[in-house]
């Protein structure tokens, strides 16, 4: 409210509304009055976060106060039990004493006593002991004489029977408001009978005279308490200041918020890990890309069940950008960099990116490439063709020049017919035509073995088939191309077999080293990457064929021999058919 300190008085006059509109940074005050006219923004004040050593001492105040309170409520409750415990004794002592005065026997055994009697010795006995208050009662329990008139005539309260049974009693009881210690013992006659009581009462101090007691104590307790939380506050501050990088708390928690927005809100994944290979960072791109659970934070990489070639992505140092890995259907860029704090590695930082789309683009670039290597043989070849039918025009040797045509007509009519007439598919025939020009350029014969024999297939069998036939020629011609043989040739068998299509090639090459290590994506017999990459036409061989519920094997027989199995029907493929 000081605030409105600031005003004018004349001004307050005639306020009707005062508007606080409170945000997380700033405060404004507006006051509105009874005319149109009227109406200001007082204050606009801007709110300042409290610091750390503030928060660190307003707990320990908090703390303090409540303990100082605590310890006050158990003090004066300890003061009250304390004083009644120490009070009974001198308030016994005076109720037998002032029961064992001789008047006071006398005249209470009489039939009419005397009261002027028995209140003088009544106030004595109080006055000596410095008691509260002290009263005689008869035999009906109702008091006689007291030093306060005011409870002439009334019962003599808690514990009157067992003093006229005989009994001392001792205890606390109310009066006024006032919590006293009363002590009641039974008045005898000389011959030992029980003729009435006695009692004396001291008041206990209330609660505010014993607060003010130890007040001053407590106060000097929190002066020490507030000093030595100050200092230990700054000190705390300061030691956790150097830990945060001198950041208050609100500053770390917006960066924290920052980070996490800004992990989870790029395209690419992003996955942390620390020297122990736990992970310690994922963002959802990464979760999805990798297929990794919900719960994967804090989990060790062999917890995750992850493939060999992702676990020595993320693991392994790299010596260069974007090693691609195949990781289910889709083909992904790694990049892995090492974290450092203060010179010291405390983990690793590795981005993925979804290379799919564009691996497809370069593999369709790469045939686009392969197929103007085709033409570019083709037209080297016609115009070999062409350069023999000039001379031979020249030489006026018309008949040769009929039977040459006829000849070259008769070979590639021969070569479109045995791989039409034994390949029904239009895409999968126009392919290995392709590739027979592109094999008869790098000197080697490719050949459609006379076994073979595929109807027409639809959709993504054709697909599928298209490029499993195409790698596998592809890595037979380069084995073949690159083998010291005079006759290089490259053998393809097309068949189908109970409800399969099963791709036979075989080539005069080398044969391969390993015949599991060849299927595994980045390896390579060739040192120089093109058409998109060296590495993954076999691993993708495979993923297509095991895609359909296939597989695809190699073993070396005078080279090496791949044989790719595809069912020509898959569950997805199966259920569409029968839904429509």
């Amino acid at each position: 409210m000081r605030q409105f300190w600031l005003v004018p008085r004349t001004l307050l006059v005639g306020v009707t509304v005062v508007t606080v509109a409170v945000s997380k940074d700033v405060v404004v005050i507006v006051v509105t009055g009874t005319r149109d006219w009227f109406g200001a923004i007082l204050l606009r004040v801007k709110r300042r976060e409290m610091t750390l050593a503030g928060q660190y001492l307003l707990l320990q105040v908090l703390i303090v106060l409540t303990v100082l309170v605590a310890v006050g409520a158990i003090s004066i409750a300890q003061s009250a039990r304390s004083f009644e415990r120490s009070e009974i004794r001198p308030a016994l002592s005076a109720a037998e004493n002032l029961a064992g005065r001789p008047v006071v026997r006398e005249q209470m055994a009489a039939s009419a006593p005397r009261k002027r009697v028995l209140s003088a010795s009544t106030e004595s006995a109080r006055t000596l002991s410095g008691s509260t208050s002290a009263w005689l009662a008869g035999m009906d329990g109702r008091v006689l004489v007291s030093s306060d008139p005011t409870q002439v005539g009334s019962p003599a309260g808690e514990g009157g029977r067992q003093a006229l049974r005989g009994a001392s009693w001792t205890g606390v009881q109310q009066d006024a408001g006032h919590s006293v210690v009363v002590a009641q013992v039974p008045v005898q006659d000389a011959h030992g009978t029980v003729v009435g009581l006695a009692a004396v009462g001291r008041r206990v101090p209330s609660v505010w005279s014993r607060l003010g007691d130890v007040v001053p104590n407590l106060l000097v307790y929190l002066g020490v308490a507030s000093l030595l939380g100050l200092g230990g506050s700054l000190l705390l501050s300061r030691r956790v200041k150097r830990q945060t990088l001198g950041m208050e708390p609100t500053e770390i928690a917006g960066l924290v918020e920052h980070r996490e927005a800004l992990v989870h809100g790029v395209k690419e994944g992003v996955v942390a890990l620390d020297r122990e290979f736990r992970v310690t960072l994922v963002n959802d791109s990464a979760r999805q890309l990798l297929q990794l659970p919900t719960e994967c934070v804090g989990r060790r990489l062999d917890e995750l069940d992850l493939d060999p070639q992702v676990v020595e992505m993320l693991t392994a140092s790299q010596s260069g950008p974007d090693r691609l890995v195949l990781v289910g259907d889709r083909v992904l860029a790694f990049n892995r960099r090492p974290m450092r704090s203060r010179g010291t590695v405390i983990g690793s930082v590795t981005t993925l990116r979804d290379r799919t789309e564009l691996s497809a683009l370069e593999r369709e670039l790469g045939s686009s490439r392969a197929t103007s290597n085709t033409l570019r043989a083709q037209t080297h070849e016609f115009a070999n063709q062409l350069h023999t039918i000039s001379g031979l025009l020249h030489l006026e040797e018309y008949d040769e020049v009929v039977r040459f045509v006829d000849g070259v007509r008769l070979s590639r009519t021969a070569l479109y017919d045995e791989v039409t007439s034994r390949v029904a598919d239009a895409t999968l025939a126009a392919l290995l035509i392709a590739k027979a020009s592109l094999a008869s350029e790098r000197g080697v014969e490719l050949r459609l073995l006379s076994e073979s024999h595929v109807g027409k297939v639809y959709g993504a069998l054709s697909r599928d088939l298209t490029t499993v036939a195409g790698n596998l020629v592809d890595n037979a011609l380069d084995a073949a191309a690159s083998s010291s043989r005079e006759r290089r040739h490259v053998e393809v068998l097309l068949v189908e077999r109970e409800g399969c299509v099963v791709v036979t090639v075989s080539d005069s090459g080398p044969g391969v080293p390993d015949p599991e290590e060849i299927f595994r994506q980045g390896w390579s017999t060739k040192s120089t990457p093109e058409d998109g990459g060296r590495g993954f036409g076999l691993a993708l061989t495979r993923l297509v064929c095991r895609r359909r519920g296939g597989d695809v094997t190699v073993q070396n027989e005078d080279g090496a021999v791949f044989t790719a199995t595809l069912p020509t029907t898959v569950r997805g493929e199966l259920e569409a058919e029968v839904q429509a």
